[in-house]
C-alpha cells in the first residue's frame, strides 16, 4: 500500500513540474518588427519580418520573409497582411 502511495506522489509531483516547467520553454511565434525595410539584416529563409513603414492600407501592416532559396539567393516576398490588435 505504501509503495503505490509513493509512486502516486511521485507521478503527481513529476506532472506538476512539467507543467511549471512548460511556459519557460515556449517560444513565442511573434514575427520580429522595424520600422523601415533596411532595417532587416541577415533574412534567413522561413523568417517573417513585419516592417510598419505606412506603405500598406490603414489596418494592415507589410511582412516581409525569405520565401524560397535559389541558386542566386534567398528569394524575398512582400506582402499587406491585416494588423492584429495586442
Amino acid at each position: 500500500m505504501k509503495v503505490a502511495i509513493v509512486k502516486a506522489s511521485r507521478i503527481g509531483i513529476l506532472v506538476l513540474l512539467t507543467a511549471l516547467a512548460l511556459p519557460v520553454f515556449a517560444v513565442p511565434a511573434t514575427a520580429d518588427r522595424v520600422s523601415r525595410e533596411q532595417d532587416i539584416v541577415g533574412l534567413r529563409l522561413g523568417q517573417r519580418v513585419l516592417v510598419d513603414d505606412g506603405s500598406c492600407q490603414a489596418g494592415e501592416i507589410k511582412e516581409v520573409s525569405g520565401s524560397t532559396m535559389q541558386p542566386t539567393g534567398l528569394v524575398v516576398t512582400r506582402k499587406c497582411i491585416p494588423r492584429l490588435k495586442k
